[in-house]
Order: structure tokens, then C-alpha cells, then sequence
């Protein structure tokens, strides 16, 4: 590890190891009990009590979250460059999205489960409404707001609208569709879990409901654990993707 890349990194192991060890200390101090409170120590032991199967609570959220992920991308790139494509088509599908963004998720999870019954259809339809609507935005105007410039150079050498749409509107779309994806995967992580405290047969967020239930604080707080160690590795892969991919647009 070079020194850059320790300087970036530092700041944010000193704020979590710090807020860790005050997490650890000040709850017995000021006698908070364990169901109420239960500090890291305890929280990590539930995380690795294989005596409650999670492997398969955790591949089932993950599975969840990738798949809203993959449905938000896919369609709000798709409807991004719709809106951006055509004038009519935007004036006639911005509203309909926009209500759709605003409808609160928690309400529409039931009507999914009646319609699709349990399992990871439903929760992952959730995922992808509540992560796809930044990803239509960020592609519409990364495709519209172009250097006129460019579209100017394209105009001189007669290139074809599609032409212009491939070689300069999609390339200058690409930071914002990046930034909107990482907004994504940390959307689509709330959507999966909204899904399974609704209704599911597994999960981590039944793992959640169950423990609040039996009022097992410490096995919560794990599953919340899982719920970050997932939402962090798809926040990184979307960053290592830019960075991969097309670093410069890695600084939007």
C-alpha cells in the first residue's frame, strides 16, 4: 500500500476504529443492558454464530440486492436515453416517474407480495423501484447537457444523429450514469431489505424482524452488520468499475 493511497484511507479508520471503542466502552459505563444496546464485541460473536444459517440469509439478500441493482441500471438507462432521445417522449413519461418515485415503497411492498407471491421477484422489484429513478435523471442529462461544441463538430462532417448519439452524448453521459449507480447501490440495499421486513422466508431482514421479536439485540445488530459488509462491496465494485472502465470520469 503506497503512502497516497494510506493518507485516504487513515481519516476513515481513525472516525470507525474511534466510534467503535466509545461504542465498546461508554454502553456498560453508563449501564445500558446488552438487549437495549449490545456493543461490538457481542454484535461481532452473533455475526459468526454459524448456529443460525447465515450463508443462506445473506445469498438470498445478495441475491436481492444484484438483481435490483441490475434492473435499476438496466432500466433507468434505458428510460434515460428515451427521455433524452425525444422531446414527446419525455413530456409524457417524466410525470408518470416521478409519481411512481414518490409513492412510498413500504406501501407498495404488500401489493407486490399479493400480486407475485413470497420469494425474490417481489423484493427485488421493490430493489429496483426505489434505485432507478436517480439513474434515469443522471442519464438524461448527461445526454442532453453536451458542449455544443462537439455537437457543432459533428454537425460540420454530416455525422448521423445516431452517430452523434454514440461518439459524443453517451461518452459524456457516461460520469453521470457512474455517479447515479453508486446512489443506486446503496438505494437498492434499503429496497431489498423494505421487501423482507414486509414478507419473506428468509433473508436478512427477516433475521431482523425475528430478533427484534425475541428481543435478541445482538443478532439484529449482526444481520445490520451483513447488511453493510453487502452494501459496501457493491458501493466499491460500481467505484473499481469507474475507475476500471472510465477513470475520468471517476472525479464527478
Amino acid at each position: 500500500m503506497d503512502s497516497r493511497t494510506l493518507r485516504r484511507w487513515v481519516p476513515s479508520l481513525v472516525l470507525f476504529g474511534t466510534l467503535l471503542v466509545l461504542w465498546q466502552v461508554l454502553p456498560p459505563l453508563f449501564r445500558v443492558r446488552e438487549y437495549l444496546l449490545p456493543g461490538p464485541v457481542a454484535v461481532v460473536r452473533a455475526a459468526l454464530n454459524f448456529s443460525i444459517p447465515w450463508h443462506t440469509h445473506v445469498w438470498i439478500t445478495t441475491l436481492e440486492i444484484l438483481g435490483g441493482f441490475a434492473l435499476a441500471g438496466a432500466a433507468g438507462v434505458v428510460l434515460g436515453v428515451a427521455i433524452a432521445w425525444s422531446q414527446t417522449v419525455a413530456r409524457a413519461l417524466m410525470p408518470f416517474l416521478v409519481v411512481v418515485n414518490t409513492l412510498p415503497k413500504v406501501a407498495v411492498a404488500p401489493l407486490f407480495l399479493l400480486w407475485l407471491g413470497y420469494g425474490l421477484v417481489p423484493n427485488v422489484l421493490i430493489a429496483a423501484l426505489i434505485g432507478f429513478f436517480p439513474v434515469v435523471i443522471n442519464t438524461a442529462v448527461g445526454l442532453t447537457q453536451v458542449d455544443e461544441e462537439l455537437l457543432d463538430l459533428g454537425r460540420v462532417f454530416g455525422a448521423p444523429q445516431w452517430k452523434v448519439f454514440v461518439k459524443i452524448r453517451l461518452p459524456n453521459a457516461l460520469p453521470y450514469v457512474l455517479s447515479a449507480l453508486r446512489i443506486t447501490a446503496t438505494a437498492v440495499v434499503v429496497g431489498a431489505i423494505v421487501g423482507e421486513f414486509v414478507a419473506s422466508q428468509a433473508g436478512l431482514g427477516m433475521v431482523i424482524v425475528n430478533a427484534q421479536t425475541n428481543l435478541n439485540t445482538p443478532v439484529a445488530f449482526a444481520a445490520l452488520l451483513w447488511i453493510s459488509v453487502i452494501g459496501l462491496l457493491l458501493y466499491g465494485a460500481v467505484g473499481l468499475a469507474a475507475r476500471r472502465w472510465a477513470p475520468w470520469a471517476d472525479t464527478v
